[in-house]
């Protein structure tokens, strides 16, 4: 009986181990969302136009959230 409790206890730890492993491994492979620099040579405005970060990325302005609406394309 002892034997069981000890390949139990492996088979408990390993996955346990495994689970680590792998939340460890989504947080070293996350990254920040950025914005596309092609949208702006694109369109010829400037990052800030769309969103509420100057430099670009993130939270959009309302005139972005449109201009994401309609297929990343300026309404004429």
């Amino acid at each position: 009986m002892k034997v069981h409790v000890r390949d139990a206890m492996v088979v408990v730890c390993g996955v346990a181990a495994a689970v680590l492993i792998a939340g460890a491994m989504s947080l070293v492979d996350s990254r920040p969302v950025s914005a596309t620099p092609v949208y702006a040579s694109q369109t010829g405005l400037p990052c800030g136009r769309c969103h509420v970060n100057p430099a670009g990325g993130g939270k959009l302005k309302p005139f972005g959230k449109t201009f994401q609406k309609n297929g990343h394309k300026l309404k004429k």
